[in-house]
């Protein structure tokens, strides 16, 4: 048991860092390999693969993923802004890299081959641009001369720009979603919520008008006569085969025959094999983690504290909610990893650096009293001259 008066770095680290969140993360992380056993062996046996191979996978990069938010959670605010910084760069070469060299997939470029592992930078993206526009809006507000909120927009429509020429309209949409969270949280006059919000639809509108994959999920989404609608078909028959408890793990049948059943329809597996009921808890989880961190951003007295922790966590849990919405038909299908659950490498370690930054942000630190404040200010050159 460490002690309260024990000065060490991870002593320090252990009594400041939300333990609870730490908590709702590892058992998500765990959730992710328990529901991998049960969805992944099914896919690599379709693939002529050995059957653990997803799992093993994803067991190697759990471990880096855990280290990773965990060294990441010691860092201070400063060092944060340093390292998405860092991110951020690297993050946007990577992208333009695979727009030349990429590996093209269903027409579309978003992963690069590194040193034998394959790497999809738009997930890196993500929490690195979060942090720096908080940063950014977080110091136009402080200091009136800095064009904050331009500079963050400039560094979205940079962002958002590489995502359609990849094409990925899923993650434009996703990061649209939170950098509008992010300049409502920023104080967003109420006059200009309507103007956004029209610029979005229009934005939407042009998807579908210009983009024949967008246009074709959401035709039938609306009317599933309108073509093949296999996936979610069987994802909604995993949910009324697995009834409130379960066909048991292992028994699952819509797995063997539900393509992506370890990425994008693992909800589903985890339904049919599992439970609504278990679906639930694990919704709870999410909600959890989601409301937790949103606490701790209003409570935050420091803007860039703020803006950033709300930005990541809004970013989680649009992401988990886009997920399990398309796993019951609930919107239109779209290729969004459940976060911490999904197979994935990318995904993975790309969350797992979100989240390091959320712990991160919401350590508690000791703030000064006022009679310090007092005694310091008397104390200070330009008193005793």
């Amino acid at each position: 048991m460490v002690s309260r008066a024990d000065r060490s770095p991870f002593a320090e680290w252990l009594w400041t860092v939300d333990r609870f969140l730490v908590a709702g993360f590892i058992v998500l992380m765990i959730g992710g390999i328990v529901l991998s056993f049960a969805a992944s062996p099914a896919v690599a046996e379709r693939l002529n693969i050995d059957s653990y191979h997803f799992i093993k996978r994803q067991a190697f990069f759990l471990v880096p993923a855990l280290g990773l938010m965990l060294a990441i959670s010691a860092l201070s605010p400063r060092y944060v802004r340093r390292a998405a910084l860092a991110l951020f760069v690297v993050s946007m070469l990577l992208m333009v890299a695979t727009l030349f060299v990429g590996m093209e997939a269903k027409g579309a470029r978003r992963w690069i081959n590194m040193a034998g592992f394959s790497i999809q930078p738009s997930e890196f993206l993500k929490p690195a641009l979060i942090v720096l526009a908080a940063f950014l809006m977080a110091e136009g507000g402080r200091r009136p001369e800095v064009p904050g909120t331009l500079l963050s927009t400039l560094l979205f429509v940079m962002s958002a720009a590489l995502l359609v020429a990849q094409p990925d309209f899923g993650q434009t949409m996703l990061l649209a979603l939170v950098f509008a969270a992010l300049i409502f949280l920023n104080g967003l006059s109420w006059l200009a919520i309507v103007p956004l919000g029209v610029l979005g639809l229009g934005g939407l509108v042009s998807a579908y008008m210009m983009l024949p994959h967008v246009q074709s999920r959401v035709d039938r989404f609306l009317d599933p006569g309108a073509g093949d609608t296999y996936n979610i078909d069987r994802a909604i028959e995993a949910f009324v085969s697995g009834s409130w408890f379960g066909r048991g793990p292992g028994e699952g049948t819509i797995k063997r025959i539900l393509p992506e059943s370890h990425t994008d329809f693992i909800f589903a597996v985890a339904a049919e094999e599992f439970g609504i009921i278990v679906c639930l808890l694990l919704l709870l989880v999410f909600a959890f983690v989601v409301l937790r961190g949103l606490r701790h951003a209003a409570q935050d007295s420091d803007p860039f504290g703020r803006l950033a922790t709300a930005g990541l966590m809004v970013l989680f849990g649009i992401q988990a909610a886009i997920n399990m919405a398309v796993n019951l038909n609930l919107m239109p299908a779209k290729g969004m990893t459940l976060p911490f659950i999904s197979y994935g490498g990318s995904s993975l370690l790309a969350m797992a650096i979100s989240m390091g930054f959320v712990l991160a942000l919401t350590r508690r630190r000791p703030q000064a009293s006022r009679s310090d404040s007092v005694v310091v200010s008397r104390l200070s050159p330009a008193h005793l001259s």
